[in-house]
């Protein structure tokens, strides 16, 4: 099925969630435009490489695969590799040439409830983000235990339990924060239930844990991102349903059992770093992703990219025929915390439908004015994300750049000009896929002025599929 819009055909957008099954490395040759000077560093990606295995396509893209990418800059040239992160459940199922495991999303093994009933075990697919902390190269996805790569080759090294201080399949987030003053991670992990039991985890500048909490939180707890200011650590609670009931028996994946309770708030935790947690109230939405928190006075205020609707996921729907058009759309909101007052007010900054937010790093934790995100190509009904768009919080001003009609775009990752705080100066990049070509591009963009268009284009031989997270570092491993 073809159906189109002025802006894309779902067709090319379809092109993009093919597997990528070979692993190679090699320097691009041809660059269009030109890399900036003192642009150097690595950018590491994260996503679903491998769709299917044997003749079952999984159920849905987030339980694919794990692939990683490193994408080099240094004196002017690049380089690319991409290996699969090499998780115990990966190894098992390419020897056996089949499903083995139950994908959180929409995967079920063959043979219909039967095989699946009771099964309570999910695949670790080590596919949402990747980071690098203290020589560790980190793969994560959030229900277990990150898996360490080596950051030169991309070769699986194992799980990494912080000499045991995590058991193989402790969660831990795939959203960390880091401290721009300090450089430590900061993270969590939520094992969600009828109580869920919530952990604090903070990594040092050397990649060591230094920090294990845990609190109980009443209720299904869904926490998939969190905002981090020097004095709190904040947590939306959306309203969410889990009937464990189908999962259990075997009829349905987990993913497809939650719903969001329309009637009841969302729970706003706020953790001081001594004292007590609070307890806030706003209206029921959903957050998947923040984009920042920072504090202003006694007031805490935090940015963040809300769904009043939750995109529920139905059983046996084929994801490649989305209908974008009825599908909840993610907009950005401001909340005003106010924890002396017990209060919450919001409003909406940008109608629009964006996702992956981005701010200059150096800011996390701190007052930022520009937030950096992927969206449609134009305002209206909600659409794949074609374009990079830039928000000037303090005038309500906007900038993009479009690769509509035949390109998608990824994740933006802001990468600061070489010893500059000052919150415009750097680059965006992103990988965008080309439905003209079938392959990606790495894009640079200049955060100043996106408006400009790309300063350098740098094409791929081959397609990467839609990506999650990754992150950038100033250290490089290939001259």
């Amino acid at each position: 099925m073809v159906t189109a819009t002025s802006t894309y055909s779902t067709a090319d957008w379809q092109l993009g969630y093919r597997s990528l099954t070979c692993e190679q490395e090699y320097w691009i040759p041809e660059i269009e435009g030109r890399i900036p000077t003192g642009l150097r560093g690595t950018l590491f990606r994260n996503g679903p490489g491998k769709l299917e295995i044997g003749s079952q396509r999984y159920g849905h893209p987030f339980d694919g695969d794990g692939m990683v990418c490193a994408i080099t800059f240094v004196n002017g040239k690049v380089h690319f590799r991409n290996r699969f992160v090499r998780t115990c459940e990966f190894e098992a199922e390419e020897k056996a040439g089949r499903v083995l495991y139950r994908g959180v999303f929409g995967t079920q093994k063959p043979g219909g409830w039967w095989a699946n009933f009771l099964d309570l075990r999910f695949k670790n697919p080590a596919n949402t983000n990747v980071i690098y902390q203290g020589d560790k190269l980190l793969a994560l996805w959030e229900a277990s235990a990150p898996y360490r790569l080596n950051p030169a080759t991309l070769a699986t090294e194992g799980v990494e339990t912080f000499a045991g201080a995590l058991s193989p399949g402790q969660p831990f987030t795939a959203h960390p924060r880091r401290d721009p003053k300090t450089g430590d991670l900061m993270a969590f992990g939520v094992r969600a239930a009828l109580n869920s039991q919530l952990f604090f985890y903070r990594l040092d500048a050397q990649g060591r844990l230094t920090e294990r909490r845990n609190y109980t939180l009443p209720g299904f707890a869904f926490l998939h991102d969190f905002a981090w200011t020097p004095n709190y650590r904040i947590f939306f609670q959306n309203p969410m349903a889990f009937n464990p009931l189908p999962f259990v028996l075997g009829w349905q994946p987990a993913g497809t059992c939650l719903t969001l309770k329309q009637r009841e708030p969302t729970r706003v935790w706020l953790f001081p770093n001594s004292g007590e947690p609070m307890q806030l109230a706003t209206e029921p939405g959903f957050v998947f992703h923040f984009v920042n928190g920072y504090e202003v006075g006694e007031q805490l205020i935090v940015d963040a990219v809300l769904y009043e609707e939750y995109p529920a996921l139905e059983p046996d729907a084929d994801y490649l025929q989305i209908d974008f058009t009825q599908v909840p759309a993610g907009k950005l909101w401001r909340f005003y915390l106010d924890p002396k007052a017990g209060s919450v007010k919001r409003e909406r900054l940008l109608d629009r439908s964006v996702e992956f937010p981005a701010v200059h790093p150096a800011h996390m934790g701190g007052c930022h004015r520009y937030i950096y995100m992927g969206a449609t190509h134009a305002p209206g009904p909600n659409a794949p994300l074609q374009a990079i768009l830039k928000l000037d919080t303090a005038t309500g001003r906007t900038q993009q750049y479009s690769f509509a009609p035949r390109g998608f775009v990824g994740e933006p990752v802001f990468v600061p000009y070489p010893d500059s705080a000052a919150e415009e100066e750097g680059w965006i990049v992103t990988v965008v896929f080309d439905a003209a070509s079938r392959c990606s591009q790495v894009v640079i963009l200049e955060a100043q002025d996106l408006a400009a268009g790309p300063v350098a284009r740098i094409p791929l031989r081959h397609h990467i599929p839609y990506g999650l997270h990754g992150s950038f570092t100033p250290q490089v491993w290939v001259e």
